[in-house]
């Protein structure tokens, strides 16, 4: 009999249990489970809107799944991990896993939810109909190796901690107005990151125009794993609205690109909406081509006042 555990925030011991969980299932697929942006909200212990499930079955020492609910801007993410070892049990630890965050979201007042999946697969697209989601967003995992050959034209400089935290907090949230988990950061949020031991302000390149940040390529290195080398990422670019039209988004690329060279890193990385096509067509242009593809599966959850969960046997 599973047992599920709700928590609205994480201690120090709940945190440590699900890490265990999280590295057995990076160990088995060669890459982290949780998104940055839930992984900082669970090791933070969890901020408004969080919650964290956690199921348990007798007999075994380790939790057998853990799903994440967390609010982002103006929209909830959520995510699954099953334990490598309980894998087969996916049909049933799934739905439980989800009716239960969909409920949270519901008691919370409801909202948008996207449940993001790294390379889904028609397991996973059953359970999505099954809980009344579609496919919402898809997002290519784009790769190139490097160098890249390719002149960098446009001076950058070091992004300067404590000095341009407002101003990147501007570009960025005009820049992704409305985007479900880049936009709508706040300075919590930033010096979060900032906190993050990958953190390098020589990786964060920054371009000003008469003295105003224009634009920027903030880069993360992964270490190297069991499964492949040390990788770059280009890990957020924006152009502020105002300076679009100028060829900054190609030029800043290039600049992070550079400056992951230069670190002895030989293959870069980067996530872009698929259907951004100019976004794609010019990655494309500069050398990179899809490695995998994640989904966001979305639903929008009616408060707990209008929400009736139905019998999967109805459906």
């Amino acid at each position: 009999m599973r047992c599920l555990e709700i928590k609205r925030q994480m201690e120090d011991d709940d945190i440590a249990t699900v890490n265990e969980l999280l590295d057995a299932a990076a160990r088995a697929d060669g890459r982290r489970p949780l998104s940055d942006h839930l992984y900082l909200d669970l090791v933070n212990g969890g901020h408004n809107g969080f919650a964290g499930l956690l199921a348990s079955e007798p007999g075994h020492d380790h939790p057998v799944a853990y799903a994440q609910v967390s609010r982002g801007n103006d929209s909830y993410a959520f995510e699954l991990v099953v334990h490598p070892h309980h894998r087969y049990e996916m049909a049933t630890i799934g739905p439980e896993l989800i009716d239960s965050a969909i409920e949270i979201i519901a008691s919370d007042g409801g909202g948008n939810v996207n449940w993001w999946v790294y390379e889904p697969t028609s397991m996973h697209r059953q359970l999505a109909g099954d809980a009344g989601m579609r496919v919402g967003r898809t997002l290519h995992q784009m790769r190139r190796p490097l160098p890249t050959g390719i002149a960098v034209t446009t001076a950058t400089r070091d992004f300067v901690p404590g000095i341009d935290d407002d101003s990147w907090l501007s570009v960025n949230n005009r820049a992704f107005a409305g985007h479900g988990e880049q936009g709508g950061w706040t300075l919590e949020t930033f010096c979060q990151r900032q906190g993050e031991e990958w953190f390098d302000p020589a990786g964060f390149r920054v371009h000003d125009v008469d003295g105003r940040m224009a634009a920027f390529c903030w880069t993360k290195a992964h270490p190297a794993t069991d499964t492949e080398p040390e990788v770059g990422e280009i890990y957020v670019i924006a152009v502020d609205p105002d300076f679009h039209g100028r060829g900054l988004g190609k030029q800043l690329t290039l600049a992070g690109l550079e400056h992951l060279s230069d670190m002895g890193i030989s293959t870069a990385l980067l996530y872009v909406d698929a259907d951004n096509t100019a976004a794609v067509t010019m990655y494309e242009r500069l050398g990179f081509s899809v490695s995998a593809t994640n989904a966001a599966f979305v639903n929008e959850v009616a408060p707990s006042n209008q929400f009736v969960l139905e019998s999967r046997n109805n459906r």
